[in-house]
């Protein structure tokens, strides 16, 4: 069903809206009920980190305006930055053509990544090797 959807709408014009609810209803989540999503720096386009989200964690970032994830682990949710301090502010939401993954944009405060590095993808593949590019 959701196939059908997001092809159906694939040539909309720019500006054109539906009902959060339809399109919640349309995403492809996991067995789990979870789905991907990528956050990322709004000034700097900077790729901070990748985390899960449900219905639930995506509405509760819409109406707080802070970024709630699923943690897996914890079977809980939880706001980026409860307990360090370096909160996502939510800009905006954005959902990729095929439904199966969102892109966070956010502000930032402070570090996104538990080893207290901006990004959490700072491990670099070049050749055979792995560098720890920050």
């Amino acid at each position: 069903m959701s196939e059908k959807f997001f092809k159906s709408i694939e040539n909309d014009a720019a500006g054109t809206e539906y009902a959060l609810g339809k399109i919640l209803g349309e995403l492809k989540f996991t067995k789990d009920g979870l789905i991907p999503a990528i956050a990322q720096q709004f000034d700097t386009g900077t790729v901070l980190m990748q985390a899960w989200m449900n219905v639930k964690s995506i509405r509760k970032s819409i109406e707080s305006g802070r970024v709630c994830y699923w943690s897996r682990s914890r079977k809980k949710f939880w706001f980026k930055g409860e307990e360090s301090g370096n909160v996502q502010s939510l800009k905006e939401i954005r959902i990729d053509c095929d439904g199966d993954s969102l892109l966070l944009i956010v502000d930032q405060t402070g570090p996104a990544c538990h080893t207290n590095r901006q990004s959490c993808f700072f491990l670099t593949i070049k050749n055979n090797d792995i560098v720890v590019s920050q």
